[in-house]
């Protein structure tokens, strides 16, 4: 079991998150009318291998989203900030 550590409730066990996305991706803009873009957005992932940026939700703790970075190999944590504070 992963132990996530939360910027506001302290390290907490992995069953207390639910996985969100990938923290790298980004989304079209609204406006973006090329169905293959979309297509390829929604379907068309990577699977990285080691270090990652992940977006997880503390549902049963504090409720917020953290970004979390881990390797994708070991499950190492590097750390973890509050999504909402987290550069765009």
């Amino acid at each position: 079991m992963l132990r996530i550590p939360c910027p506001v409730c302290g390290l907490r066990d992995e069953s207390e998150f639910t996985y969100g996305a990938d923290a790298t991706l980004r989304r079209p803009d609204m406006n973006e009318a090329d169905p293959r873009v979309w297509h390829d957005y929604v379907f068309i992932r990577e699977n990285p291998r080691g270090r990652h940026k992940e977006h997880w939700h503390h549902v049963s703790g504090c409720r917020q989203w953290v970004l979390v970075e881990r390797d994708t190999l070991t499950h190492e944590i590097f750390g973890s900030s509050l999504a909402r504070e987290a550069e765009a």
